[in-house]
């Protein structure tokens, strides 16, 4: 069976989704997730001038950039912009169509932890309807019509494919937390309910706890606050391991 994954900094590489790779003796683990990345499509601007997340196929493509610090380089910004859940789906689909990864058995989305608390949209709103062409209801500049339409979209391309969504992990900030639990989470259930598809709840069940962990700096699960070390990356890989092992098997 294949893995793919999608995903930002605490996705990117090799880490929690290597493990549940090694863990379950997947064939394969293609993952595109990239650091700083947001579900969403943007239009970021600087000095009175404005970049649109483009397309992975546009001929015009800049590129991805994990980049966040603010900046005037207008093609670094093009990239920034470009880094998004959507344009990543567009990627994988590409590497599918090309023989680059392997049609997945299984794929694992793990994004909101850079999500804007203003840009959730409306859930139930983003899930109306049937499809995602000509739908006015789906906006993918929101994280509720983004989640709807890459879910959707990797199921339609592979429909045996098994799609789960992880939430976003605990961090040492009491008021990022909060965020993700009374805001994202809320999204995020609403859309993989209606979706039909497997949540997996990281943030209250993985042992990573903002109590252990500290702002800037090491605690016991996360190098600076935020992103896991290897044994954080392992006890989040384990415990995704488990969900999935319960679900498929």
């Amino acid at each position: 069976m294949n893995l793919g994954v999608d995903g930002d900094s605490i996705t990117a590489g090799e880490q929690w989704s290597y493990h549940v790779y090694k863990n379950l003796g997947f064939a394969s683990h293609h993952n595109v997730a990239v650091g700083s990345a947001v579900w969403y499509k943007r239009t970021m601007t600087v000095g009175g001038r404005s970049v649109t997340t483009q397309d992975y196929d546009s001929p015009d493509f800049a590129g991805i950039s994990d980049g966040w610090l603010p900046t005037e380089d207008m093609e670094e910004l093009q990239k920034q912009a470009n880094n998004c859940a959507v344009v990543h789906v567009q990627h994988f689909l590409s590497d599918v169509k090309n023989g680059i990864a392997p049609v997945p058995d299984v794929f694992a989305f793990a994004m909101g932890t850079n999500d804007d608390a203003d840009m959730l949209g409306d859930a139930e709103k983003a899930c109306s309807g049937k499809t995602l062409t000509d739908n006015p209801a789906l906006n993918l500049f929101t994280e509720a019509g983004a989640m709807r339409w890459c879910i959707q979209t990797i199921s339609e391309n592979f429909p045996d494919a098994r799609i789960f969504v992880l939430t976003p992990i605990q961090s040492a900030d009491p008021a990022h937390n909060a965020k993700i639990e009374r805001q994202i989470r809320e999204v995020f259930v609403k859309v993989t309910g209606a979706m039909s598809v497997q949540m997996i709840d990281c943030f209250h069940c993985t042992g990573i706890c903002e109590k252990f962990e500290n702002i800037g700096g090491e605690g016991r699960y996360l190098k600076d606050g935020l992103h896991p070390k290897p044994n954080g990356q392992a006890l989040e890989g384990a415990f995704v391991t488990s969900r999935i092992r319960a679900e498929m098997f």
